[in-house]
């Protein structure tokens, strides 16, 4: 069930983009007056449809490959390579008889429509989720350091006030992707009173992809809120604000030292010390095949979050800035990666690692802010200039404007070529990186 949700979330958003971003070089080729032949939401490889009708002029159509889409735009080179059409002289509703202006409209129209969509995805969650902030001021017990941030010097129980000597106002705003991509920041740390810098390693992001975590998350208490029916929790009689301090006559106060413990007892029966009011209990409590109780932890501070709720006209200008934001880190990163200080195999996800992004609970929020950025980075990478994207089209178009004649069919269709090696090259490795993860990580 959980890979299932996490399949199906992916295609949803790749649905959402893909027939967006194709819509967007529909519509400004028949503005044009352009014919276009087919409009596909997926790939139809090797002549395999889902789903086709015809209306116009176009055929419209679900492909079986879910990895993207096309439009099929008569008389222009593209993936199709259906160079028998471009050996006949040119129609007039065929691109390649248009101006060149009107070309490149067109192949804009794509990446156009994908930066619009992703501003107005982050403006309208904005508007309907708002946001809940918890200031660091309100964190009683410091933050449970993870494997990455205790590589770098981060200890439980570390209170991080600030990054670069400025004070952070909220928790969320320490794991910024800001912060973290950035190479020569660091955090600002009270250690049980001593102050200190705790400095963030080129690397950072290889290691934090790499381990698909955190470095921290926040310490607190282990205290349950619900208790699932059928479990182990529920036969053993727990309760809702029991507050779990031992295990199998071990103590402890927080709930990431419970989890830690937890892994050693997959399918075997534990003794849990348990504070309710002012009586101790002992329970024994049966453990499932997953290391799972049953029960749900509580959030300590779920009463001292900031609740920030905007209009939409406030809405705009928060969204339209988070959304510039998101594209401005992913675009420092792409440098990181290019100039070879980030390992792609580390940091490069493609449509598995995606998926495990959106999680195996369907939450909407998270589906709309990972499709949000996702609808961004398509844009800008569309926008890339490699033969075969929309970029490369573009390039082409703009040296034919400067040259005052277009580029040879032959040239177009070479280019074409290589493009397509280029985006094949790079899917196996993407797919080839994720499977490796999945399977060895």
């Amino acid at each position: 069930m959980d890979i299932l949700i996490m399949t199906g979330q992916i295609i949803l958003a790749l649905a959402i983009l893909v027939t967006l971003h194709e819509l967007g070089h529909f519509a400004a080729a028949r503005m044009f007056g352009i014919k276009v032949e087919k409009f596909y939401l997926f790939f139809d490889a090797w002549g395999f449809k889902l789903f086709k009708f015809k209306k116009g002029d176009t055929e419209y159509g679900i492909g079986w490959l879910p990895l993207g889409g096309y439009v099929k735009i008569a008389g222009m080179v593209d993936e199709s390579m259906d160079t028998e059409a471009l050996k006949k002289d040119p129609e007039p509703w065929e691109f390649r008889s248009k101006p060149a202006w009107q070309r490149l409209i067109v192949m804009l129209g794509g990446v156009t429509v994908n930066f619009i969509l992703g501003i107005l995805i982050y403006i309208f969650s904005t508007w309907h989720y708002g946001e809940a902030k918890l200031p660091i001021d309100k964190i009683k017990y410091g933050i449970h350091a993870q494997e990455v941030g205790k590589s770098i010097g981060l200890k439980d129980g570390d209170n991080i006030t600030g990054v670069n000597g400025k004070k952070v106002k909220y928790f969320d705003d320490l794991k910024k992707s800001s912060v973290i991509i950035n190479s020569g920041n660091y955090y600002d740390v009270n250690r049980s009173g001593e102050v200190l810098k705790v400095v963030l390693p080129h690397d950072i992001i290889d290691k934090v992809s790499d381990k698909k975590g955190a470095m921290f998350e926040l310490a607190f208490p282990c205290f349950i809120d619900s208790v699932l029916t059928g479990t182990g929790a529920a036969e053993a009689g727990l309760m809702k604000n029991d507050q779990l301090i031992g295990m199998n006559d071990t103590g402890f106060i927080f709930y990431h030292e419970f989890t830690e413990r937890m892994v050693n007892y997959p399918g075997k029966t534990i003794k849990l010390k348990i504070l309710r009011g002012k009586d101790t209990l002992i329970k024994s409590v049966n453990v499932d095949k997953k290391g799972k109780l049953g029960f749900s932890s509580r959030d300590i501070y779920e009463k001292d979050y900031d609740v920030l709720d905007y209009g939409f006209g406030q809405s705009i200008t928060v969204g339209t800035a988070k959304s510039f934001e998101a594209l401005s880190d992913n675009i420092t990163g792409l440098k990181k990666l290019v100039t070879g200080k980030i390992d792609p195999r580390k940091s490069m996800q493609g449509p598995i690692g995606i998926a495990q992004l959106f999680g195996a609970q369907w939450v909407w929020s998270r589906f709309w802010a990972l499709t949000g950025i996702l609808s961004l980075i398509l844009a800008f990478m569309n926008l890339l200039p490699i033969p075969a994207l929309d970029g490369g089209h573009v390039v082409f178009l703009l040296v034919e404007m400067v040259i005052g004649r277009p580029l040879s069919d032959k040239f177009m269709q070479v280019m074409q070529t290589i493009g397509m090696v280029i985006l094949l090259a790079l899917m196996i490795f993407v797919f080839g990186n994720d499977i490796y993860k999945l399977i060895f990580k």
